[in-house]
């Protein structure tokens, strides 16, 4: 038998040859099925227009001497103050029109946490489902 190495080390070279007749043969069958495979069609859902413009939350203010305030932005931008009792009836009054009316509640700087989560408690005690908080952004 006759050797085609020699006696000094192991063959270093790589066959490409059959990895590219691998290669030409998959481009041939890609390039005979591309034009076989039918792109797939999305039917996207329709979304009729509403009737009725999204809700303006009422927004509670609880201010830094303890006293409430009520703002109805669907009807006016001005505050009133208002007790406890007053503030559930408001807003009782709105989710009878609208049960998911939604609260939102600001407080000064230097109002204690605890005071709202008091009120925050006491809508929710009252069933009101749509409470949240109100806050500024840092840039104002």
């Amino acid at each position: 038998m006759a050797r085609l190495h020699s006696k000094r080390g192991a063959m270093s070279e790589i066959n490409v040859v059959p990895y590219v007749d691998v290669m030409l043969v998959l481009l041939v069958i890609f390039m005979v099925t591309a034009p076989l495979v039918n792109p797939g069609e999305i039917e996207l859902p329709s979304v009729g227009k509403t009737s009725d413009p999204p809700l303006q939350p009422m927004e509670v203010s609880v201010r830094s001497d303890g006293s409430l305030a009520l703002r109805d932005r669907a009807r006016s931008m001005d505050e009133r103050r208002v007790s406890r009792n007053d503030l559930l009836a408001a807003i009782r009054q709105k989710q009878k029109q609208n049960p998911d009316q939604a609260v939102v509640i600001s407080a000064d700087k230097d109002v204690r946490y605890e005071a709202v989560l008091e009120v925050m408690d006491m809508l929710q005690q009252n069933h009101v489902r749509k409470v949240g908080l109100l806050a500024k952004p840092r840039g104002q």
